[in-house]
């Protein structure tokens, strides 16, 4: 059945080209529908997914064809209950937040549904590929089209300055990257994945390869001190453009630390240089939840919340890997992280939405200048409320679980920086009802609320599909950590051998 996986990869990639060659404003509607089509194969080949648990992961839709005996990589693609899961995440999404663009006047040109169709080839070449270069290769692709949609789509007065941190921070990083995978290639002479976890490497060596190819990672996701360029490019960027930095792109981080670093390079994990991560993680999460409290601009109160929560997601995965290399397999942390990203990436789109809803109605994003729309717009309210529900981790929302599973997961490491984490909770509270009390409830200009309206049928939709998933995920998380479950083992055990 590799033909579906085939046509899983390919389809998004045809899919812009075709939609840049239609200069027609209906483009977006190809766009979404091959958005929509993705996301059915997507489910289809779910719902045949053997998930019961092996010692080999669950590889399954393989595809494996030379391309280079010379450095010995191949196109080599499966999946896994951890790739199925990010598969599932970015094919939810993306028709998401085509149709969220769909409100934009002046409409978007054909490109930009090009360009997002273009991204999510390369964020599922990404979460498929079986070997090391065919990861860098897609890491780099996705980096192309977000930074056009940030550059050309971004705040006018703003679009140089953060399109040009953004690219900086982010091309350094993927060149650290490809250093530390050339140099893991020196001890494995192959790209293969299963060649790289079983490359005969030194302690230093490993260091080294941790440290060249984790601050790709640190960058993406990011945490401190690697996050400057963060506020303004979630800021800055087009809806559409936060929506895919944060709700899927940085997920490519988390993904990339459970898949190579932890098996490849588990003694410097288990070393300082575990200790120095789980610190700087740990030290973001209360960083990024104190930074949103005194924030008073929408977007940037969303993207310091996201700082938190990746530093919380990070210090899980950590907390974890340090555990099993006490001798125990462990993977609390990494079922944490996992579950905690496919929660973040709905509920981060939904906040920027919801965000986008706000400027609309009020002109602006400084929320101190918002007020009031409960009254005028009774349904946004509902959807807003339970989006930051999931957000804050009430229980039987979609956050929930994902947190409670990563605060477990370091307090079996450390109980103060678990205390410390937790305090997340309650700073993701603090911010978000102030965010939405201001909005909501403030004392709003009547002249503005007279004009406001209630959300239209796009917005309904947009919406209505996040906040389903809000509620399902809260309350059936099983499936998600059983998804997830027979990989986490694999790849946890491997840092024992």
């Amino acid at each position: 059945m590799s033909y579906l996986l085939l046509t899983l990869l390919l389809l998004p990639l045809v899919g812009s080209a075709l939609v840049f060659a239609w200069k027609n404003p209906a483009s977006k509607f190809l766009a979404l529908g091959i958005a929509f089509a993705q996301m059915f194969l997507t489910f289809y080949m779910l719902s045949s997914f053997d998930f019961k648990p092996t010692v080999d992961g669950v590889l399954q839709y393989e595809i494996n064809y030379p391309w280079s005996n010379y450095i010995k990589s191949n196109l080599h693609f499966g999946i896994d209950g951890m790739s199925m899961l990010m598969v599932l995440l970015t094919n939810i999404l993306t028709p998401i937040i085509i149709l969220s663009s769909f409100n934009e006047k002046p409409g978007y040109r054909n490109s930009f549904y090009g360009l997002i169709l273009l991204m999510q080839f390369g964020l599922l070449g990404l979460f498929t590929s079986l070997d090391g270069l065919l990861f860098y290769i897609f890491w780099e692709i996705t980096l192309i089209p977000i930074w056009l949609i940030a550059g050309i789509w971004g705040q006018e007065n703003k679009k140089i300055q953060f399109t040009t941190r953004f690219f900086v921070f982010t091309f350094v990083g993927s060149l650290f990257m490809l250093i530390g995978l050339i140099y893991l290639y020196t001890h494995s002479a192959s790209f293969a994945l299963t060649d790289l976890y079983n490359a005969d490497l030194t302690s230093s060596a490993q260091t080294v390869i941790f440290w060249f190819i984790f601050f790709a990672f640190a960058v993406k996701l990011p945490i401190l001190p690697f996050h400057t360029w963060q506020a303004d490019t979630y800021t800055y960027s087009p809806t559409q453009g936060s929506m895919l930095l944060s709700g899927i792109m940085l997920k490519m981080a988390v993904y990339g630390m459970l898949r190579y670093l932890l098996p490849i390079t588990p003694e410097p994990i288990f070393g300082l240089s575990g200790k120095i991560v789980l610190v700087l993680a740990i030290i973001g999460v209360v960083h990024g939840a104190l930074t949103a409290i005194v924030q008073n601009d929408s977007k940037r109160i969303i993207a310091y919340s996201s700082l938190s929560h990746v530093g919380l997601i990070t210090a899980g995965i950590i907390a974890s890997a340090m555990v099993t290399m006490n001798g125990t397999v462990v993977t609390t942390g990494g079922e944490g992280a996992l579950v905690q990203s496919f929660a973040h990436g709905i509920n981060v789109v939904g906040l920027f939405y919801c965000a986008d809803i706000l400027y609309k109605r009020f002109k602006t994003r400084d929320i101190r200048q918002m007020g009031g729309l409960a009254k005028i717009a009774p349904k946004f309210a509902v959807f807003f409320l339970i989006i930051l529900l999931g957000s804050i981790a009430l229980p039987l929302t979609n956050g929930f679980v994902g947190e409670f599973i990563l605060i477990k997961s370091i307090f079996e490491y450390s109980k103060i920086a678990a205390v410390i984490a937790g305090l997340t909770m309650i700073f993701s509270a603090v911010y978000l009802f102030r965010f939405y009390g201001k909005a909501m409830f403030g004392e709003g200009d009547e002249a503005v609320l007279a004009s406001a309206t209630d959300v239209n049928a796009v917005e309904f939709t947009v919406l209505a599909s996040l906040v389903v998933f809000v509620i399902l995920l809260g309350i059936f998380p099983q499936p998600i950590i059983e998804m997830v479950s027979s990989s986490l083992k694999f790849i946890y055990a491997s840092m024992l051998n």
